[in-house]
């Protein structure tokens, strides 16, 4: 396992350099940043070459990228155009974003998992046929129109929660984004998990376990669900960074300053800096996360063994 594991981070130096090279030469393609700095009018020559110098921005492409990555190591993910760090925008937006995709997460996992157990176990009953029609509307129906709804009913008609987080976003401000979040991928984990339960039903280990008399609920848990989990958490793994880089559209709607609100407003002032930053935390986010579902492997099936 030490081995392994090892092994798998040495893997991850050239992925994290890849990664954050083409995002790095994506986002400095977006425009000139310097003219967002001016708003509508021109900046004049002189102002224009000191914030190139000031910003390194007069520097070649490649020596922009190594400046960058040095100063990364050492824990300075750059300076915003307004003059604020980076790392200081992280420590708000982080902790916020982290409290929402742990909501989503959890949704996903005890409501996701709970009904694709109950239709995986009764394939072509109502019960199944109901909740695959539930899943396939929440799929089909945008995020922002979900969130949108539910922030019309529960917050302006009905006065059930505040339309809009407050700057804390307590975890109780957070359960109606948080399922707004994880709806799409609550769906997705519903239908994988009753996929895999009806096709994981009819192995042989599973039948050897009912012959031998052993517990309904036994051959479920110990047996047939364990086995089943295993493409369910390989989803919930990734979907993990793709919630935190993908809450834009959430956190707009409720108001909510995370990372999502953080690129927004990068993307929308040009700000290279603070979308760069942002970005290199979720592709680590994407590697541990990714690196941990591949451990939980071998908890799930015993067979999994990792030289």
């Amino acid at each position: 396992m030490g081995r392994y594991v090892v092994r798998r981070l040495l893997q991850m130096v050239p992925v994290f350099v890849g990664s954050t090279l083409l995002i790095f030469l994506m986002v400095n393609v977006m425009g000139d940043p310097v003219a967002g700095l001016c708003g509508d009018r021109q900046c004049d020559p002189a102002t224009a070459a000191q914030l190139r110098r000031e910003f390194g921005l007069d520097q070649p492409r490649w020596q922009q990228y190594a400046t960058y990555m040095g100063n990364v190591f050492t824990g300075d993910f750059g300076t915003a155009f307004n003059g604020q760090q980076v790392t200081e925008l992280m420590s708000t937006a982080f902790p916020v974003t982290v409290r929402l995709t742990i909501v989503a997460v959890l949704f996903e996992i005890v409501i996701g998992v709970t009904l694709g157990v109950l239709t995986g176990l009764r394939r072509g009953r109502p019960v199944d046929t109901t909740v695959l029609l539930l899943t396939l509307v929440v799929i089909s129906v945008p995020t922002f129109v979900t969130g949108l709804l539910l922030q019309l009913l529960l917050g302006v008609t009905w006065g059930w929660i505040k339309p809009s987080v407050s700057p804390d976003a307590a975890f109780g401000e957070l359960i109606v984004p948080g399922l707004v979040l994880a709806s799409v991928s609550l769906a997705y984990v519903t239908r994988l998990t009753r996929t895999s339960l009806a096709e994981n039903k009819r192995a042989d280990y599973v039948r050897t376990a009912v012959a031998k008399g052993l517990p309904r609920h036994r051959v479920v848990t110990r047996h047939l669900l364990r086995n089943s989990l295993i493409p369910v958490v390989t989803f919930i793994g990734t979907d993990i960074g793709a919630l935190m880089g993908g809450a834009i559209v959430t956190e707009r709607i409720f108001n909510i300053h995370g990372v999502g609100y953080q690129l927004y407003q990068g993307i929308l002032r040009q700000n290279t800096q603070t979308v760069v930053g942002f970005v290199t935390v979720l592709v680590l986010v994407f590697l541990v996360a990714n690196l941990l579902i591949d451990l939980l492997y071998a908890v799930l099936d015993p067979r999994i063994r990792y030289a």
